[in-house]
């Protein structure tokens, strides 16, 4: 089994506790957190000016009076820029600061890549086993052509079944251990590694996987092996260590009247790989900053070369595929790539009821975004493509 590394130290970045609070700064401004002194010379990266993101984030943010939003922008060596905006629970009026944890939603699924391409380096199994091998207990699909689909298949959405297959299930609270009986209904539209159809319930084999190569629950697995070397203190996996957390942002949506507190679903959090994440703004630094290869004992250049390398062409209708300066798109190994405006990103986006959260990288230019939000918002769509802009300009222009 992995262990994690023990000792390691990275760069620039500092413990959630040891940030100042934030205050009660409503009407909105930002709140800048202490991100660190970061070692001399700077990158290209750090030396930009980030202000005119910040200023529109900030006017989208109290015009849409979206209750709570933490920002962080980040190097492969740490925190450029950490900063919060709002309040946890419209109900409370405890504010947003650096020990507020989010729900990740959908940028859970970036994990679930590392997982597997852990255990790929590792040589527990290969990316093309299928998965009917290490998981005979399960009938998946309608077609007998789904018995070739294999761990890249499901980590890539290139499963050749359904998208979003049985989504609806966990959107009625059904957990994803009731659903598994349904595997064998869920209908094949084509050959694996064929087309591309993003889901949540299929996408979660990763965590069966795990447990059955392993004899390890996911959950424990991430803890272990994700959280604990990168020092992610906050970050945690499941439902009862979110509604426990005494820092917990709680869920909004719009109604009339204005924003009001939600419930929350647990069922997500039963697919653990595709949704179960939990963190605050600090810990996802961090991930941004491994994801750049700013932490190679964790996350190896290799490791990275995996997930970050195209597997399936994704089709236009998603938001990120509307953004008008993506020229192509494709989704790898827990990650969406695409190339924007000539550069080549790596992003993904997530969303369950209640909250939204974004996460770009940009490896050519060393620096990565991370936005989350505690309220269901279209803004959501905006930010990355918005911090890709600002940041290509200031590029060009130096």
């Amino acid at each position: 089994m992995l262990t994690a590394v023990a000792g390691l130290s990275i760069s620039g970045m500092t413990h959630a506790e040891e940030l100042p609070g934030t205050g009660n700064y409503r009407p909105a401004t930002f709140q800048q957190l202490s991100p660190g002194q970061l070692p001399q010379p700077v990158s290209p990266a750090e030396q930009l000016d980030y202000s005119a993101y910040k200023n529109w984030l900030q006017a989208q943010v109290n015009e849409l009076e979206i209750p709570g939003v933490a920002l962080a922008i980040v190097s492969s060596r740490g925190l450029i820029d950490v900063q919060t905006l709002g309040v946890r629970s419209v109900a409370e009026n405890e504010t947003v600061d650096a020990q507020t944890v989010f729900r990740i939603a959908s940028v859970s699924k970036t994990f679930a890549g590392t997982v597997a391409s852990q255990l790929v380096s590792h040589n527990i199994f290969s990316w093309d086993d299928p998965v009917a091998g290490i998981l005979p207990q399960y009938s998946i699909g309608t077609d007998p052509a789904t018995q070739s689909m294999t761990l890249r298949h499901v980590l890539s959405h290139s499963t050749g079944l359904m998208p979003h297959a049985f989504s609806n299930m966990l959107d009625a609270g059904v957990a994803y251990q009731k659903i598994q009986e349904k595997f064998h209904e869920i209908p094949t539209v084509c050959a694996p590694g064929e087309c591309y159809g993003y889901q949540n319930v299929v996408f979660s084999l990763v965590a069966d996987v795990v447990e059955a190569s392993l004899q390890t629950h996911y959950d424990d697995f991430v803890r272990e092996n994700i959280f604990a070397p990168l020092q992610m203190r906050s970050a945690s996996m499941g439902y009862e260590d979110y509604i426990n957390n005494p820092y917990a942002s709680e869920p909004h949506q719009r109604g009339r009247g204005g924003w009001r507190v939600s419930t929350t679903n647990p069922a997500y959090y039963t697919a653990g790989p595709a949704a179960g994440v939990n963190a605050t703004i600090v810990d996802m630094a961090r991930w941004v900053q491994a994801n750049l290869g700013g932490v190679p004992d964790v996350l190896s250049p290799e490791l990275l070369a995996m997930q970050h390398t195209p597997v399936v062409e994704t089709p236009y209708g998603n938001y990120f595929n509307r953004w008008p300066k993506v020229q192509k798109a494709w989704y790898g190994l827990g990650w969406r790539i695409m190339d924007y405006d000539g550069v080549r990103i790596v992003h993904h986006g997530g969303g369950v009821r209640g909250f939204r959260s974004e996460m770009v990288l940009i490896p050519e230019y060393d620096v990565g975004m991370v936005v989350l939000f505690n309220a269901t918002t279209s803004l959501a769509n905006d930010v990355v493509p918005q911090f890709l802009d600002t940041v290509l300009a200031e590029v060009t222009s130096q």
